[in-house]
């Protein structure tokens, strides 16, 4: 007999199937068991009844505790009131492994317990639908720039260089040499870019940022596309219909769980359309301004405080993002906070073009980004500005001498962008495994 899974149970009604499966809940009556069973794949309610199965049965139905493996046998029946539809009627039951004092009960237990146990913690409703979330962000992610003609080229982990700043790396011994564990695999997407035209990579990456906040891991995943022959303006648009797409894929997948289980409000992930506003960065500081002197709070008022030259807090994102109905893009903000790769502005050196993709709700930034500089002598004056070694980056810099073009790209974070579409307050549930800085285990 095939496997018969829970997801596709609608296909067996009428016949006898069995299940494996885990003991997620269960509730009794005299003459009634009823179990909630998992397989990973859904969650089915298979009824115990002692005039179907006998007292054995029905006392061992009766002894299973949570968590315990086991295969249930019975008829495949139509129940309306059931979440999936269907509930088994049960005329069989072998256990597989005991699960003994099971430490995730059904009562409330706080976060570091949860994270203490998260390799259980992950069989939990919860768990898994933010889990089915981000694989269908992910597939969506792929299934986007494949079908357009991106050729995805894998970025190394291990680099010899700093791409953002040398004081958010994880470095390494690398045989006689030091290497690092990368924090973007932006720039060799630049060398795909000049081989294949539009390229992407799609993998984990590292900062050592000493940051405790809720959207901040120390590993987490990046997807970044790179294109020739763009410039920030095609940037901002390829970001727009990337993130409307990748949205529409998880509300078209997941509108009830998200709803039922994660209990969110979709309302403002359906006004994910285009086109988003477009804000310069100069005008971001005049609206932030204009919200500090009509906040009320003190302690929010001297949060928003800006000036000229200072990147945007998670306050100043939040309440910005506030008078908007979908994400914004803020741009051309100044070169003195973004990369050493980023273009600067011919006719204003201090400006940068760059853009960030601001997402509502307070999530704020989820996608980075801009046009490269594609000038050999001007990227020169800023690897030597910045004190970089040059030997790391001759290579980078052989992109310029060699065919330069104009080009850009944007990078994504994974974890945000599943934490923004879940509604969830802290990214440490977006990932199977959260690393962050006081966490390393399980």
């Amino acid at each position: 007999m095939n496997d018969v899974t829970i997801a596709r149970i609608a296909q067996h009604e009428g016949q006898t199937v069995t299940l494996k499966g885990w003991l997620y809940n269960m509730r009794s009556s005299k003459k009634l068991h009823f179990l909630q069973l998992r397989d990973g794949t859904g969650i089915i309610q298979a009824v115990v009844s002692l005039a179907d199965v006998g007292q054995a049965l029905f006392e061992l139905a009766g002894s299973l505790t949570q968590e315990t493996s086991l295969t249930l046998t019975g008829k495949v029946v139509a129940d309306p009131r059931s979440h999936i539809g269907f509930e088994m009627q049960i005329s069989d039951i072998a256990i597989l492994g005991r699960s003994v004092d099971y430490p995730i009960s059904p009562k409330a237990h706080g976060d570091a317990f949860l994270m203490d146990h998260r390799h259980l913690w992950l069989r939990s409703k919860r768990q898994q639908t933010i889990m089915r979330i981000r694989h269908t962000l992910v597939r969506a992610i792929r299934d986007y720039f494949d079908d357009r003609d991106y050729v995805l080229i894998d970025s190394p982990i291990l680099t010899p260089n700093a791409c953002e700043g040398t004081s958010t790396l994880f470095s390494t011994k690398y045989f006689d040499d030091q290497a690092f564990l990368s924090q973007s695999g932006q720039l060799y997407q630049e060398a795909g870019a000049t081989a294949f035209r539009k390229t992407y990579c799609f993998g984990p990456t590292f900062r050592a940022e000493k940051s405790k906040t809720r959207r901040h891991l120390t590993e987490f995943w990046m997807v970044e596309p790179e294109v020739a022959f763009m410039d920030l303006e095609g940037d901002m648009d390829l970001a727009e219909d990337f993130l409307c797409y990748v949205v529409a894929r998880a509300l078209e997948k997941h509108e009830k769980e998200l709803v039922e289980i994660l209990e969110r409000d979709v309302e403002p992930l359906r006004r994910v359309q285009k086109p988003f506003p477009r804000i310069s960065y100069d005008k971001a500081i005049e609206e932030i301004k204009a919200i500090q002197l009509e906040t009320v709070d003190k302690e929010l008022r001297d949060l928003l405080e800006i000036s000229w030259g200072m990147d945007f807090g998670s306050p100043h994102e939040t309440e910005l993002t506030k008078r908007h109905d979908r994400p914004i893009i803020v741009h051309g903000f100044p070169s003195q906070i973004k990369a050493f790769y980023m273009k600067r502005e011919d006719h204003n050196p201090l400006v940068s073009r760059s853009m960030d993709v601001l997402a509502p709700e307070g999530y704020g930034e989820v996608i980075g980004g801009g046009q490269r500089e594609d000038n050999l002598e001007v990227l020169e004056a800023a690897i030597a500005e910045h004190k970089l070694p040059r030997d790391a980056f001759e290579w980078f810099l052989d992109l310029r001498r060699y065919g330069t073009v104009t080009h850009a790209g944007f990078g994504m974070g994974l974890e945000r962008c599943v934490a923004w579409v879940c509604g969830l307050h802290h990214v440490r549930e977006t990932i199977p495994f959260a690393r962050t800085m006081d966490r390393l285990r399980p």
